[in-house]
């Protein structure tokens, strides 16, 4: 072997341990997200059986080691959002996401520093050329896409079935208003649980989504949506989904949801909890999965 080959070699070595450390570092961020402490609580308000107040919410969610809530509302709730905010702040929890839009909330972002991203769904237009519908789309989000942009927020397009909830127009209206209106702070935010028509493409459509994407809400995912609501680890499609999720190296905010009004909000991210750790572990990553112990004890 000349002197030359034993050098040669070493570089190889180099070049590839040093590309195996990168995709670590990768890997590392990318997962970072999937950890407990990092999911965003959904749809645990009024849809919660227990009915609980700002304080019990705030307990519950802490006690599961959950640190982001998505907040979502309706008219009877309006007047506890401050109380709201402050019972997140006293348990260390993240006002992650805010439902749609209340003018009661705006005075409140400066009060408490929160910058919550704003979960919307937008209009779908019935009539003109896709081109034609995409700008009315846009255009008929520019009030918020200005609100939000004045409050340093993100504002995330929601899908919920339809046109305005299909990935290629939610990206499309993404697309028209970073190139026509510099509106960066635009994004997608995609629910497994709107999305069973998705499931035979979904890899070419979470990738279309990716450099759009503010979170993605997980679910349990049987053919034909049977049932709709389903936790995660009981379905059909959604380990493979997540190794997909995983697989694309996506790297922003995961979600679980309750969005079951007969069960109690706390035994609903329970049983969500329990299967994403299972299905994380299936998948190889005991790093993550071991930050979901085992759960029964708390039942």
């Amino acid at each position: 072997m000349s002197l030359f080959q034993p050098v040669l070699l070493l570089l190889l070595w180099s070049v590839v341990t040093g590309a195996v450390s990168g995709l670590l570092s990768q890997e590392d961020t990318a997962l970072s997200n999937w950890k407990r402490s990092q999911l965003v609580a959904w749809c645990i308000v009024p849809f919660d059986a227990a009915q609980r107040g700002p304080q019990a919410r705030a307990e519950m969610v802490s006690e599961l080691g959950i640190r982001r809530v998505a907040y979502d509302w309706r008219e009877q709730h309006v007047e506890s959002f401050e109380d709201e905010i402050q019972q997140y702040q006293q348990h260390g929890i993240e006002f992650f996401a805010f439902w749609s839009w209340h003018p009661s909330l705006e005075p409140l972002i400066q009060k408490y520093n929160v910058h919550p991203q704003i979960w919307l769904m937008f209009s779908a237009p019935s009539e003109g050329t896709q081109d034609e519908r995409v700008k009315a789309a846009a255009l008929s989000l520019l009030p918020m896409v200005e609100k939000t942009r004045q409050l340093n927020l993100k504002l995330g397009l929601y899908n919920h079935g339809g046109w305005s909830g299909e990935p290629a127009n939610m990206v499309a209206v993404c697309k028209y208003l970073t190139e026509h209106h510099a509106a960066k702070h635009v994004g997608i935010v995609y629910n497994m649980h709107h999305g069973h028509e998705h499931i035979a493409d979904f890899e070419a459509l979470f990738k279309m989504m990716q450099p759009f994407l503010l979170c993605v809400n997980l679910n349990g995912m049987n053919d034909k949506a049977d049932p709709k609501i389903l936790p995660v680890g009981q379905g059909q499609h959604e380990r493979k989904q997540i190794e997909t999720i995983l697989k694309l190296g996506y790297d922003g905010p995961v979600g679980i949801l309750d969005h079951r009004p007969e069960m109690d909000s706390r035994d609903a991210l329970l049983l969500n909890l329990k299967g994403l750790g299972q299905t994380l572990e299936q998948l190889g990553l005991k790093d993550v999965s071991a930050d979901y112990p085992d759960l029964k004890a708390e039942e």
